[in-house]
């Protein structure tokens, strides 16, 4: 008890103490940059959300009133639309096109490049540079200016052998091909070149060929880089418009030009329309949301090399 008795009590806390100032780290942005930030995010995000929830609530309506006075809350709500597209055009068929030539020419792309990305990378040759500085030079020329040569190199090879390439599936692959292989090419080449040579090495002595080292060791560690190309690949040929218009016929019209069946002499079904978007619009979309991540790493590494 004494010694509780003397026992000095302990200071009591000041108020500068309590109410001390939080510093802010000397490289922290200042706080008008910080605001002015979140208000531009949140105009553009407003700017880009604008166009999706107009799309969704007029896919949601009625035609009468998607046709006359705008309206930002629909009254009728109903899900006609979606039920009405898959009669008013062969939208099925359409579908199935887009995958089986965008879903081709993504594996197509993806298989060539890589075997010509790490030949590039790993392997001296005569000519690599030209080689390199051509497939990326073909991306300086816009797409219109092979429309015409494509259409004749087609329809000669039709009239010369009797293969029958305008207007077939396999001719709008190998276009989409010549705009999807040269991008590809490149970004693999950069990224397998920040892949260390001495995973290639050590597979070899190990008793792996030039062929297992690739798809034992290099093609594991490439899978972002990979999977940026495949995406880059099907987005291409998914939402493709100008060549689709001229190299398919009514039997392999693809979706993106199938969607113009909505529109007639008289009438246009807004409704339908917007609905038929969307609905064209669910695969690259969750495609995108679930290879995020790879896509991000993989463009990055590509763009760094």
């Amino acid at each position: 008890m004494a010694d509780t008795a003397t026992r000095p009590a302990a200071p009591a806390p000041t108020p500068a103490a309590v109410r001390a100032p939080v510093r802010r780290s000397p490289t922290a942005p200042p706080r008008s940059f910080v605001w002015t930030r979140r208000i531009v995010l949140s105009l553009l995000g407003v700017f880009t959300a604008t166009p999706v929830y107009v799309m969704l609530s007029s896919s949601l309506k009625p035609l009468d009133d998607v046709t006359g006075s705008f309206r930002w809350f629909p009254s009728n709500l109903t899900v006609q639309p979606y039920i009405d597209i898959w009669d008013t055009v062969p939208l099925a068929r359409y579908f199935l096109n887009s995958l089986i030539v965008a879903g081709a020419a993504t594996v197509c792309s993806v298989v060539i490049a890589v075997f010509a990305a790490y030949a590039v990378s790993r392997y001296r040759f005569r000519g690599r540079r030209v080689f390199t500085v051509t497939i990326l030079s073909t991306q300086m020329f816009p797409g219109i200016l092979f429309l015409l040569p494509l259409f004749l190199i087609f329809v000669n090879i039709g009239n010369t052998t009797g293969i029958a390439l305008y207007g077939s599936r396999g001719a709008l692959i190998l276009t989409y091909l010549t705009f999807t292989l040269p991008f590809s090419v490149w970004m693999l080449i950069g990224y397998f070149d920040s892949i260390p040579k001495d995973l290639d090495e050590a597979a070899l002595v190990d008793g792996c060929g030039p062929l297992g080292a690739l798809f034992r060791v290099v093609v594991p560690a490439a899978i972002p880089g990979i999977v940026a190309v495949a995406v880059y690949s099907f987005m291409t040929a998914w939402g493709e418009v100008l060549f689709a218009s001229v190299m398919t016929n009514g039997t392999t019209r693809t979706l993106a030009i199938g969607l113009q069946g909505y529109a007639t002499q008289t009438q246009v079904y807004w409704n339908q329309v917007m609905a038929a978007s969307l609905v064209a619009s669910v695969p690259v979309v969750a495609g995108f949301l679930l290879l995020q991540r790879y896509l991000v790493a993989g463009l990055t590494a590509g763009a760094v090399k």
